[in-house]
């Protein structure tokens, strides 16, 4: 019945139950204290929710507001080895491996590995995949590897399977982690922060013979954007007037109030008419796969 129906939530927003806290008994502190920590933890996060605000800016008192303003305790950067135990990573679930762009003689390596450390290896990716190993020290624009970036996944040099076969054990993987990108999309998901494209709408149009449409669609849902099934118009006031901003652009620049983009394939000797209007935006599929890459919404060439 309609009375009954429960309010929708935007992808990305969902609201988690607060930790289960032990009554009474052994441990029952450590246990509490530990809730209290991270619960400050994700209240001192300075970045903005999708209507440009900050926890501090829903404070209902001078004390809370100056408890939010406080400068961030340091943490100790060591963490513990794989995915069972860090904090970004499904904690009481089994590793799951996937190679990207491994020769035959690396992916029978790595299915060596997964017998080693009891793990599963796929073939393709899905929700479940916590490492992505590539076979180089740079990060590849293969559906996998995207996929592995906008999830939060660890992407390790191969030389990781290379330790972890010689130790047969699984070694710390943050020595082999391919920087920037990857990192930054793996912290995101570590301090639950949004996803890349959170807030942001997608309009693919045209064909698309680089990346096929199929694969991009799966990217934006991936980063936890959405597509827009009609052509978004620039004069419209209903368009202009939503009121959400884009989480991961930067806060000083007009991006930030872009949530629509038109995409268009830059490799196809057709060009569309430019559009940059408000909340309206067309941009290179070029430029979405170096955002995917980067985990950044990049800056649009004026």
């Amino acid at each position: 019945m309609q009375g009954n129906r429960q309010p929708r939530v935007r992808s990305g927003n969902q609201p988690h139950p607060a930790p289960a806290m032990k009554p009474a008994g052994r441990g029952a502190w450590a246990h509490s204290r530990a809730a209290l920590d991270r619960l400050e933890k994700l209240l001192r996060c300075s970045r903005c929710n999708i209507f440009g605000l900050r926890p501090v800016d829903y404070a209902d008192s001078e004390n809370m507001k100056s408890l939010l303003l406080l400068p961030e305790k340091k943490e100790s950067s060591s963490t513990s080895h794989c995915s069972v135990v860090n904090t970004g990573q499904r904690r009481d679930g089994p590793l799951v491996l996937i190679g990207s762009g491994l020769s035959s003689e690396q992916q029978k390596m790595l299915s060596e590995l997964a017998t080693i450390l009891k793990a599963k290896k796929c073939a393709e990716f899905d929700g479940t995949v916590t490492h992505v190993i590539v076979p180089g020290d740079t990060v590849q624009s293969t559906l996998k590897c995207m996929l592995g970036i906008l999830s939060g996944c660890w992407i390790l040099k191969f030389e990781w399977v290379k330790a972890c076969l010689q130790s047969k054990e699984c070694e710390q993987e943050e020595k082999y982690e391919i920087p920037e990108g990857p990192q930054k999309s793996r912290l995101n998901r570590e301090q639950l922060l949004p996803k890349l494209f959170d807030g942001c709408y997608f309009y693919l149009g045209g064909t698309f013979k680089h990346h096929p449409k199929d694969n991009l669609i799966k990217l934006v849902a991936a980063g936890g954007g959405q597509i827009l099934i009609r052509k978004p118009k620039p004069d419209s006031d209903v368009t202009q007037t939503i009121n959400t901003v884009a989480y991961h652009a930067k806060p000083d620049s007009d991006q930030r109030f872009c949530t629509q983009y038109i995409i268009y394939e830059d490799l196809s000797n057709h060009r569309p008419e430019r559009v940059r209007q408000g909340k309206v935006w067309m941009a290179p599929s070029s430029w979405f796969i170096d955002c995917v890459m980067s985990f950044e919404l990049l800056p649009l060439d004026n």
